[in-house]
């Protein structure tokens, strides 16, 4: 659905993207994950036609965006961090002009309006200005309008932008919806989102790829150490130190038990270690009673962090 190929933008005194090569296939949602100004927003203008690149390729649904902006713009719905709605306009006639913009007419036009009003859950305010919704419902319109002429791919920039818990977890579940007749490319730098959301994570950091694979895979790959959470009942003051005997565990930290018998500890484990077996064998031969113990992979915050780390750290030794 989308193949790009050492794409490249440059503005004056400042590389945005550069050089990036990475392939989104049909179905897929794939988040673009990374900080403001890593780069995201300006490839997703790219892609979608409102912006040229500097060098480099780029296909949409086969087509050249370059030589074939206008069928690129037909196969995609774009979604901008602040989608310019015109607020004085009620959510129906809104949604009713810009397919009107983008070829429909007549009963398609009308089917296709309320099919999107109601898959965005915009219907029970369709009567009603725009500018006297909420920053939820006006995000909804938005993607009411990217979703309006059936496009081959979503493209959408932060939109769970200033929502609140509920909203976004609506805007999730509406994702997954969608993936059985879209592909989506989603930005976010919100990165609990992508790891609930996304099939595939392209992490940007000053314009250049980091990483590109899975949530699951990332997180597996990371150097960092894991933790391992116990709670164990037992009146031994050595548990702590007996624990950090165990070979692979750098650290143990116990948790307040608020006056409980039961202690909360979390083992910080040296990569390549796997400490539970351990831990379960010593419980059983001190007498504590067991009670949790489970292994909590690296987020992909951690994963983050740590190539951004790794990639800082590379661009300093070269400078």
């Amino acid at each position: 659905m989308i193949d790009v190929h050492k794409l490249t933008k440059q503005y004056a005194g400042r590389t945005a993207v550069d050089g990036i090569s990475f392939k989104v296939e049909p179905g897929e949602i794939v988040g673009f994950l990374g900080p403001n100004g890593a780069g995201k927003t300006t490839t997703m203008r790219i892609l979608s036609g409102f912006m040229p690149a500097t060098s480099g390729s780029a296909y949409v649904a086969g087509f050249d965006v370059f030589r074939d902006s206008l069928k690129v713009r037909s196969a995609v719905g774009y979604m901008p961090e602040m989608a310019p709605l015109y607020v004085d306009m009620k959510v129906k006639e809104y949604l009713r002009f810009r397919a009107e913009l983008k070829g429909l007419s007549g009963r398609v036009m009308r089917h296709r309006v309320g099919e999107v009003m109601e898959l965005c859950g915009i219907t029970d305010v369709r009567r009603r200005l725009i500018d006297n919704l909420s920053k939820g419902y006006r995000q909804r319109v938005a993607l009411a309008d990217a979703l309006v002429h059936d496009p081959k791919l979503l493209i959408l920039d932060e939109p769970t932008n200033g929502l609140d818990p509920v909203q976004i977890r609506q805007v999730r579940e509406l994702l997954r919806e969608l993936r059985s007749r879209h592909t989506v490319l989603l930005s976010t730098h919100i990165l609990h989102e992508v790891e609930q959301a996304c099939d595939r994570v392209v992490m940007l950091h000053r314009g250049s790829i980091l990483a590109n694979d899975t949530p699951k895979n990332l997180s597996a790959q990371l150097k960092t150490s894991s933790l391992v959470r116990v709670e164990l009942e037992s009146t031994d003051r050595e548990v702590v130190a007996k624990l950090e005997k165990i070979a692979g565990v750098r650290k143990c930290n116990e948790e307040a038990s608020n006056g409980e018998p039961w202690r909360y500890l979390v083992l910080r484990v040296e990569p390549g270690f796997e400490v539970r077996e351990e831990v379960q064998l010593l419980a059983s031969s001190a007498g504590w009673r067991l009670r949790e113990l489970h292994r909590e992979l690296p987020s992909l915050e951690d994963v983050f962090v740590e190539l951004a780390s790794a990639a800082e750290t590379i661009r300093g030794g070269l400078s």
